[in-house]
């Protein structure tokens, strides 16, 4: 059964809190509990996608953010969710896009606006269980622990090891990580979230609210993010190819039969899922 509200881990319900028009509130208050004091947004707008043509395909799910503090001083963000192998490589690569861009033609002094990478990991990557981490805030130091460069940051959140419970919640952004969390399990606004920056949250996140091109979109991101999550898994824990198939499989499966429920179509459900019209037909 398809949750009342929906997965934000997906690029679809992460695109729709964070990467739209219509939410910047909400990304600007995410952000600004992250960012320190003399960064704190005071406005901020979206890079034209269409000016990403040298990315891989997998920057779908990362985009960047243009920030002015109070004071007036530029600076740019670059966001993802992350689900991947070696992700500390790919981040430092993903990091390095935002800082090629400021290159100019001609005469130029290397100036460069502070960049942050942030990235809300829905997994442990592979550490060594006592350094674990939920939250790293990375910049580049010396051989005695001080600032060597202040213009580049990395901001590692690592949700599965966030465990307070609602009535452990101290501070706001204690209450964005539960949100983000545990937004996919919720069946009602917790009292704990019950102010107007999570209650715009909760409204967008409710899967009544889609109309039925954004809910196929959304079905089509659930069995993209699965699939994507059955062969991390694989490669972390077994590396076996053909857990990695069954993975696949069994989400294709789960998604069908939650289509064939809602009443799809079979042509719909095959396009959606890869899925053959007689394993379809299988499933009623």
């Amino acid at each position: 059964m398809i949750s009342k509200y929906f997965n934000p881990y997906t690029d679809f319900g992460f695109k729709k809190l964070f990467g739209e028009e219509a939410s910047k509130d909400l990304l600007l208050d995410f952000l600004n509990q992250l960012l320190p004091p003399y960064h704190q947004i005071a406005q901020l707008s979206f890079k034209n996608p269409e000016n990403m043509s040298e990315t891989l395909d997998e920057r779908k799910s990362i985009f960047d953010i243009y920030c002015q503090s109070a004071t007036g001083e530029r600076f740019i963000v670059e966001m993802q969710k992350a689900k991947m192998q070696f992700f500390k490589d790919r981040s430092l690569f993903y990091s390095t896009f935002p800082i090629r861009e400021q290159g100019k033609k001609g005469v130029w002094d290397f100036r460069l606006l502070p960049v942050y990478f942030i990235a809300i990991l829905d997994f442990k990557y592979d550490e060594k269980e006592d350094e674990r981490k939920f939250r790293r805030d990375v910049c580049l130091k010396d051989q005695d622990g001080d600032v060597f460069y202040n213009k580049l940051h990395f901001k590692f959140l690592q949700m599965p090891l966030f465990t307070k419970q609602e009535h452990e919640l101290e501070t706001h952004f204690d209450k964005w990580v539960y949100f983000l969390k545990h937004l996919e399990d919720f069946d009602h606004i917790p009292t704990m979230l019950n102010e107007p920056i999570f209650q715009k949250g909760f409204d967008i996140a409710e899967v009544s609210h889609l109309n039925s091109e954004q809910y196929d979109a959304y079905l089509k991101s659930i069995l993209e993010y699965n699939e994507a999550k059955a062969a991390l898994d694989t490669a972390f824990y077994d590396g076996k190819a053909e857990g990695k198939i069954e993975g696949k499989v069994e989400e294709k499966i789960d998604v069908a039969k939650t289509m064939l429920e809602e009443g799809f179509d079979i042509a719909t459900i095959v396009k959606i899922t890869k899925l053959t019209i007689k394993e379809i037909e299988a499933l009623k």
